[in-house]
């Protein structure tokens, strides 16, 4: 176990990407996997997974450290030999790493872990409103739940074949995976592998898509044949499931404000096998009402703080602000109340979001519900998923019928 050169270089000047240059980890690890066609497996593994790790523990690897932002290349040295110390690796040599005090970061890891925000490495900001909102118990356990590294999971498009059959295909690449209990759709990977190179991928036959997000398709209750409506559809991950469910019968109109991204949509799509998808993009109000009392269902996957998903995507963690999260709880309330015109009487929505607080879930279809709008509404069921209780994302879904008026 010893330490590579060219590995930890391109690790640092990763970091100084995300953190001094404010790109996004998962752009930046992409085009740092790319750097070098010799590389193995393994440098990919470490070069991607230490990447992940210094950005998920920054602030804690910061104190350690005692270094401050914004951070020079000293300073991100001293945080790598900080997270090589703590992983075990013997120290080697290296000019930069010269006088790594291996006792004192021992200690000191020891004595910040004592206090919750840095042992979990957040902002103090965030630790407050979790604790707010969730209470110290649930929070304590839900922030330790969202610093694990996520597991990759595939939902099996059911337009192109089975799971069983998704399953051995992926083990004749040596790709092993396991089914999920009531989870008709999912394998999780036993081991991370780059999927995306395989031309079981290339043919549509799966899409990367947490488990907890693919339960949200199916909270819509979709029959084929229908006319379904996802008002904020992005690049589709759950659009496409839902065309799946559909088994391609009926009118499936996915909708975004921004045009790139559903033409990534549109490119998943036809490498799926989804046809049944129409794509309007939301550059006025009159794509909104066009639609008024049109849709059998309709999904409201609302922007969000994403505080269910940074196991997922940690540097969100640094990017977040709490001015962010007061502006889209108004965002979310614009939306829903507007978007839920394009139910039809005795038609269903799903508002849904990837949070964790009820300021962003619950309190929002409660504050619905007593609007002009909410009130043609019967609240039906919600369900509130913890990444600390179910291993994976944190997720939230109501289920909303509009009532049938003589």
């Amino acid at each position: 176990m010893r330490l590579h050169r060219n590995l930890v270089y391109t690790t640092i000047d990763s970091l100084n990407a995300i953190f001094n240059e404010g790109e996004y980890a998962d752009k930046v690890v992409a085009r740092a996997l790319k750097k070098d066609k010799r590389w193995g497996s393994s440098d990919r593994k470490f070069v991607a997974e230490t990447i992940y790790e210094i950005v998920r523990w920054k602030r804690l690897y910061a104190e350690i450290a005692e270094v401050k932002e914004p951070y020079d290349r000293d300073n991100l040295w001293r945080m790598f030999a900080v997270w090589a110390v703590l992983r075990g690796y013997p120290i080697p040599d290296w000019r930069q790493l010269e006088g790594t005090p291996e006792r004192k970061i021992k200690g000191r890891f020891d004595e910040l872990s004592k206090v919750r925000a840095l042992k979990e490495s957040i902002p103090d900001w965030m630790d407050e409103l979790g604790v707010k909102e969730l209470g110290e118990k649930v929070w304590a356990k839900e922030i330790a739940a969202q610093n694990q590294p996520a597991k990759v999971i595939l939902r099996t498009n059911t337009l192109k074949g089975t799971k069983e059959n998704l399953r051995n295909t992926l083990m004749d690449l040596n790709i092993e995976t396991e089914y999920l209990k009531d989870q008709p759709e999912a394998l999780v990977l036993k081991e991370r592998a780059n999927v995306f190179l395989t031309d079981a991928f290339k043919q549509g036959l799966f899409e990367v898509q947490d488990a907890n997000s693919q339960l949200v398709a199916g909270f819509l209750d979709v029959k084929p044949g229908m006319r379904v409506v996802d008002t904020c559809a992005g690049a589709g991950g759950k659009t496409l499931h839902i065309a799946s469910l559909m088994e391609n019968k009926g009118q499936l109109i996915a909708m975004d404000l921004y045009e790139s991204k559903l033409k990534q949509l549109k490119l998943r799509a036809k490498r799926n096998g989804a046809f049944n998808i129409e794509y309007r993009i939301i550059d006025t109000t009159k794509v909104i009402k066009k639609l008024h009392e049109k849709a059998d269902r309709v999904l409201i996957d609302a922007p969000c703080s994403g505080l269910g998903v940074l196991k997922r995507n940690p540097d969100s963690k640094w990017k977040l602000q709490p001015e962010f999260i007061d502006n889209i709880r108004k965002v979310q309330a614009e939306v829903l109340e507007s978007y839920s015109k394009i139910v039809k009487p005795g038609g269903k929505l799903v508002y849904a979001t990837c949070s964790v607080l009820p300021s962003e879930n619950q309190e929002q279809v409660e504050k619905f519900l007593k609007t002009e709008i909410g009130k043609q509404f019967t609240f039906i069921k919600d369900r509130k998923i913890l990444a600390s209780e179910s291993g994976f994302d944190g997720f939230y879904m109501a289920l909303l019928e509009r009532k049938v008026t003589n």
